[in-house]
């Protein structure tokens, strides 16, 4: 089923029993957000939330909208989206015509293809501008707009389609860029360095333009999907969002600006953007699960404020994984994979877990032909798009499910050579990475985990027997020996691993452990110890694999000794070369725990 609006979506997930309708009153500085992070952290992504009673507003409030595999399927109308990706390539290998019958073949799908298109409407009257607020009527504050985490800097926009044209016009961007809110008529554009947004700014920036901006919140599912796609520069999100409805979008003109929106959207912001004006923002608590720092960003100006009657407030939270965004990421790397093979055809399959926050892990399984095709293909994707942000990419042979982390895992520990299948390299990191002495940049690994064959490091190599689980230490005995460590686990695999909690108190204290216990006598049998944080909890491995990924600059962080390694994903300090500012993670008030604690039983009563 495809939507023609937000307002289709919500009636059947409601018919699917898929959203709970909650009328208890809620606030939207952070009650809402804890509520939401805990139905997004249940089995599955929970259910989605509307809020239909929102202290200072009369409009109601849709989150996790997206946050499940049903609810993502739903909203791009497939059963299974693997239909998406087999569709695509279908155009891909579409292979050219010989005869007459195979042309009249192709005919169809032709036909098919002209109907994705934008479609501009002529109509005065859309159901976005059923209600028009210029001048002095421009009020950002009748919007339940959410503070989501204690230490954000304010109100943040989360699920904006912010539409902005190149210079010359010839060229829309459509993209997904949070918008924190200033006052009643201007809000920050917080689009990153290496985002189309940002590079059209700079455009204007260079001619002294002013830039118009137009922001749909809450248009129809694919239209909301595809605004957070990562296309190829200069093609049209919405004609993604049309291939994926099978049915072109309607647009129609802004009121005040040469810009079109999606013209059932639920509340359209208009406005511009002078390239002179920059102003600080954030922090903000971010999908890594961390705050991001503060900055100085692009100023919208607002000229209209349009909306349906009764319009509904998409937003979303991203903070510690599992959250919304997880499926949202997810249906990308399912539909992008057939593009992504078009370049690197031996690709077979793909994955990012959650704890890898998308741009910290990819596990990719390979179709291997030849020798060091594992670093052909870590190398070509580092210099390929987004997937150039990634730090750690892992390969596995094509035989390998790459969404079975325990198959991984295994083949992980039982083949892994430090000396022959780590690869590390240098390049340009996500502006929301942290672990790195440096902004933007810092190092990458790549594990290569692929079968070897003849002319490859490593060949004709044995697997090493099994480990006796008795010949390993109790965890008692290590933190007697060093009193530094808070608690400490034993992972009994092939590859025993340790897992320290490190009260850190000094410079270089977790190195300094490292070199102290690989060279002890008595723990001789742990093949990789990893130094965490002392307040992490070390029974819950997403949690350990979530900070790993997140505090981790392979370079700089692995430490290796006759054969075994020691790992440092501590929080680093400037005294030890670290140049940026270590954000805060992200944790809830107790004060808002406990309200939320008190009305939870009420909140979904009918």
């Amino acid at each position: 089923m495809n939507y023609p609006s937000l307002r289709e979506f919500i009636y059947q997930l409601e018919r699917e029993e898929e959203l709970l309708r909650i009328k208890e009153r809620v606030s939207p500085i952070l009650e809402i957000t804890e509520i939401t992070d805990r139905i997004s952290k249940q089995p599955g992504g929970g259910k989605a939330l509307l809020f239909e009673n929102v202290e200072g507003s009369s409009m109601s409030v849709l989150i996790n909208a997206f946050g499940s595999v049903k609810r993502m399927n739903m909203a791009l109308g497939v059963h299974d989206i693997e239909d998406i990706p087999k569709r695509i390539e279908r155009y891909i290998k579409i292979p050219p015509p010989s005869t007459l019958l195979d042309k009249a073949k192709l005919l169809p799908m032709l036909l098919e293809a002209t109907q994705f298109p934008p479609k501009l409407l002529t109509t005065t009257h859309p159901p976005c501008q059923e209600i028009v607020h210029l001048n002095d009527d421009i009020d950002m504050g009748k919007i339940p707009v959410l503070q989501c985490w204690p230490d954000d800097a304010g109100r943040f926009i989360t699920f904006p389609i912010v539409i902005n044209r190149s210079t010359d016009k010839k060229i829309r961007n459509v993209g997904l860029y949070r918008m924190q809110v200033y006052d009643k008529r201007t809000t920050a554009m917080h689009w990153h360095i290496h985002k189309d947004g940002a590079h059209f700014f700079h455009e204007y920036k260079k001619q002294n333009k002013v830039m118009e901006v137009a922001v749909a919140l809450g248009a129809d599912p694919a239209s909301c999907y595809s605004a957070s796609a990562p296309l190829p520069y200069g093609i049209d999100e919405f004609l993604l969002a049309g291939f994926i409805r099978k049915k072109s979008v309607p647009l129609v003109k802004c009121k005040t600006v040469d810009l079109e929106v999606p013209a059932n959207a639920e509340i359209v912001l208009e406005g511009y953007i002078d390239p002179s004006e920059m102003r600080l923002e954030g922090p903000f608590g971010d999908h890594t699960g961390y705050y991001s720092q503060d900055g100085d960003y692009p100023v919208l100006h607002l000229t209209a404020i349009t909306h349906r009657k009764d319009p509904v407030y998409l937003t979303t939270i991203v903070g510690k994984p599992p959250q919304e965004d997880f499926y949202l990421g997810r249906a990308t790397e399912r539909i992008f994979l057939p593009l992504l093979k078009t370049q690197l055809p031996e690709i077979v399959d793909m994955n990012m877990p959650a704890e890898g926050v998308f741009h910290n892990c990819v596990i990719v399984s390979i179709d291997k032909r030849y020798p060091m095709q594992s670093r052909r293909i870590m190398s070509a994707l580092w210099g390929l798009g987004q997937m150039s942000f990634v730090k750690i990419i892992i390969t596995v042979d094509s035989k390998v499910n790459v969404h079975d982390y325990e198959e991984v895992a295994k083949i992980l520990l039982s083949t892994v050579d430090f000396k022959t299948d780590l690869f590390f390299s240098e390049g340009i990191l996500d502006v929301l990475n942290h672990a790195s002495d440096q902004v933007l940049y810092g190092s990458k690994l790549g594990i290569d985990l692929t079968s070897k064959i003849e002319g490859e490091p490593g060949y004709g190599k044995e697997v090493p027997a099994l480990i006796e689980t008795k010949s390993l230490p109790r965890p008692e005995k290590i933190t007697e020996a060093f009193k530094e460590v808070k608690t400490c686990q034993i992972l009994e695999l092939q590859a025993p691993i340790l897992l320290v909690a490190l009260d850190k108190q000094t410079i270089n204290q977790g190195s300094k452990f490292i070199d102290a216990f690989l060279v002890h006598p008595e723990f001789s049998a742990i093949e990789i110890v990893v130094v965490l944080e002392s307040h992490v909890d070390l029974t819950n491995i997403s949690i350990v694999m979530w900070k790993f990924f997140n505090n981790l600059d392979p370079k700089r962080d692995f430490y290796f000794k006759n054969n075994r390694l020691g790992i440092d994903v501590t929080k680093k300090l400037p005294e030890e070369g670290y140049q940026q500012n270590w954000p805060e993670e992200i944790e809830m008030t107790s004060e808002i725990k406990n309200k939320v604690n008190k009305k939870w039983q009420t909140l979904f009563k009918e």
